[in-house]
């Protein structure tokens, strides 16, 4: 568990677009970690061809990179991962709200989601409504979900 000082200074200033090639390391580890390693993603799935179409964010502490999340053309937000040692501490809320906001910024009305079955509560405190019933992806029980504009 992270210290109050830590989730202090974690905010959106800590949140940063970036290159997916050039940051593709930094990316690389987190969802290795995360989904690969942790959640037995295979390694064939983890890695597609939205990769290099989409915007990337990574979050940092310390000038490390802790976690990362992509947003896609269509306004689907994906791959979020934060490392282990990181969560529960905000990181997870300030990167969803970030890349809400970049959709905003481009202009996209459709913000949607592929969420694991456990994290269906942490989306539905963001806004975001559970569109489908459960599928799975990867072995792991999924939902959609769309962002309900208010």
């Amino acid at each position: 568990m992270l210290s109050s000082t830590v989730t202090r200074r974690m905010n959106n200033n800590n949140i940063k677009i970036v290159d997916f090639d050039k940051n593709l390391a930094e990316i690389k580890y987190i969802r290795t970690k995360v989904f690969i390693e942790e959640q037995n993603v295979p390694a064939e799935l983890e890695w597609d061809e939205f990769d290099t179409d989409s915007m990337h964010i990574l979050a940092y502490i310390d000038n490390k990179a802790v976690a990362t999340a992509r947003l896609l053309r269509n306004g689907h937000i994906g791959r979020m991962a934060v490392l282990i040692e990181y969560r529960n501490s905000g990181i997870g809320k300030n990167m969803l709200n970030f890349m809400i906001n970049l959709a905003g910024e481009k202009l996209m009305t459709n913000i949607q989601l592929s969420a694991q079955e456990h994290a269906i509560g942490f989306y539905e405190k963001q806004g975001f409504t559970i569109l489908s019933g459960v599928y799975m992806d990867a072995g792991i029980p999924h939902y959609d979900m769309k962002l309900d504009k208010k």
